[in-house]
């Protein structure tokens, strides 16, 4: 399929966030690659994955999540961290070489909290509450069976957890990143005390939406804390999870204003939405879109995600002020150069051969002409 070029011309103009300017408004969105080292360093094999799509036209990319803390956070094996020093240090030649390719990158840290399905440092799995996620592990990230059921945080542990992101941002600062964003979607730790049935905490952290808000709001602001005004920092949100697409906020619009309004008030440059389709209605009774919302409420850049690799789509967003800029998942994968293409009025790739949405950042036969 291919559009012609002046129907997207929106999509090829400057955008800023935070204190970051992108060369467009086309992202890469962060997608689990399993591909560190044992240790949780990056290597050869993520910056090469990473410098593809840089040298492909995309203005951002956004890293997978990286482990923020050496105690419960990792989530996957060979997942990559950035919880020491001697992680930053294997970033730095990644963020080298993406910047050298004319994009900006951005660094996502996410604790798994009780979806964790491979940590090297714990054996078991925290999160609100004593309450397994729903649905089960999935086995191309080496999980088997329903999830443990994890611990439930302590107050102190809740310390240790916010200190750890304020850590991790200050290793992202070491190593060169434009940015951090903070996971906080699709059922992680944070997702999880803001979700109803996983938390059931009687303290200032459960019950109503606004005190399940509150640890969020507590990891953006002591994150600020730690880094300042000289990294741009952001947070994506969804209301699916990786083993519950159906979630949805009980609250629905209501719990959206409380949401997104308290997310801008803690801190963050921008808010990142993510959903299956980001032009679909994101409550059964309203016609709006969640980044629309997301928009609304924090009066803040959005980022959108879902389903938006026509490039006619991918406009449509930026034009109705729904987002800043869009991030492509599945279609940046199909298409590494999907920015040119769309920028040329190229075909865009719609059917490819599913090996390429595995969870490896593998470039094998991924070399560009460009």
């Amino acid at each position: 399929m291919t559009h012609a070029a002046t129907s997207v011309d929106t999509l090829f103009q400057t955008a800023r966030l935070g204190q970051t300017t992108l060369s467009n408004r086309v992202a890469v969105a962060p997608m689990t690659r399993v591909s560190g080292d044992p240790d949780g360093s990056a290597n050869e094999r993520n910056a090469a994955y990473y410098e593809v799509f840089a040298r492909g036209g995309f203005g951002l990319l956004i890293t997978e999540g990286l482990y923020p803390d050496t105690e419960y956070s990792q989530g996957y094996l060979n997942q990559p961290g950035l919880a020491t020093e001697a992680h930053a240090q294997s970033w730095t030649p990644v963020v080298d070489r993406v910047h050298s390719a004319g994009a900006k990158i951005f660094a996502q840290l996410m604790h798994a909290g009780a979806q964790s399905q491979g940590n090297r440092y714990a054996a078991s799995s925290v999160a609100p509450s004593k309450v397994p996620p729903r649905g089960e592990q999935l086995g191309f990230y080496g999980g088997i069976g329903p999830y443990p059921t994890p611990q439930a945080l302590t107050g102190s542990d809740i310390v240790e957890v916010r200190a750890g992101f304020a850590r991790a941002a200050r290793n992202a600062v070491r190593a060169g990143f434009d940015g951090v964003e903070i996971h906080g979607a699709n059922g992680y730790l944070l997702d999880q005390f803001l979700t109803d049935y996983m938390n059931q905490r009687n303290d200032e952290y459960g019950g109503s939406v606004e005190n399940r808000i509150r640890f969020f709001c507590e990891v953006i602001a002591e994150t600020r804390e730690a880094v300042g005004t000289e990294l741009t920092i952001g947070v994506r949100i969804s209301q699916s999870k990786v083993s519950d697409y159906a979630h949805r906020w009980s609250g629905g619009e209501s719990d959206a204003a409380v949401i997104f309004t308290a997310l801008a008030e803690a801190g963050v440059d921008y808010v990142h939405t993510t959903e299956y389709d980001a032009t679909a209605p994101a409550f059964p009774d309203s016609d709006r879109t969640l980044a629309s919302f997301a928009a609304e409420h924090s009066k803040l850049p959005v980022i959108a995600n879902g389903q938006l690799g026509d490039p006619a789509a991918a406009a449509s967003m930026v034009e109705q002020g729904s987002a800043e800029v869009v991030a492509l998942g599945k279609a940046a994968l199909a298409n590494r150069d999907w920015v040119r293409r769309a920028q040329q009025a190229q075909a865009i790739e719609t059917h490819v051969d599913n090996s390429v949405f595995n969870p490896m950042a593998t470039v094998k036969d991924w070399e560009l002409t460009l």
